[in-house]
């Protein structure tokens, strides 16, 4: 009967099965980089990111939650089941075991970043 066990852990509420998400580390990009060309980068990675596996619905979820405050992308992995691997949201789960991977730059800007004025 153990996997009765493993099943509950990952049926159950994400609150049970996920970490605290955590405001990522500074990083800093291989080279300067507008907000402009930052936008370009994620809008390119939530495109095509769907297309290499997973669920849909995840990744809608995991976008929100990166842009989100930390308390309402808690409440959104929470709510999609997402199980949090990494605090910062780099990687994650979701019920199935399917693997979701986020880059830095979607989740936090460099610290080299071009403030335009």
């Amino acid at each position: 009967m153990g996997c009765a066990g493993s099943r509950e852990k990952v049926v159950g509420s994400g609150s049970d099965t996920s970490k605290k998400i955590r405001k990522p580390k500074p990083w800093k990009h291989t080279e300067a980089i507008t907000r402009e060309q930052l936008t370009q980068m994620r809008e390119e990675f939530w495109d095509t990111a769907p297309h290499y596996g997973g669920r849909r619905e995840i990744w809608d979820a995991l976008r929100a939650a990166a842009e989100a405050d930390l308390t309402l992308a808690q409440a959104i992995v929470d709510g999609a089941g997402v199980i949090v691997q990494n605090p910062d949201l780099t990687v994650c789960y979701d019920e199935r075991g399917a693997k979701y991977e986020l880059p830095k730059y979607v989740v936090s800007e460099p610290t080299n970043l071009i403030r335009e004025n």
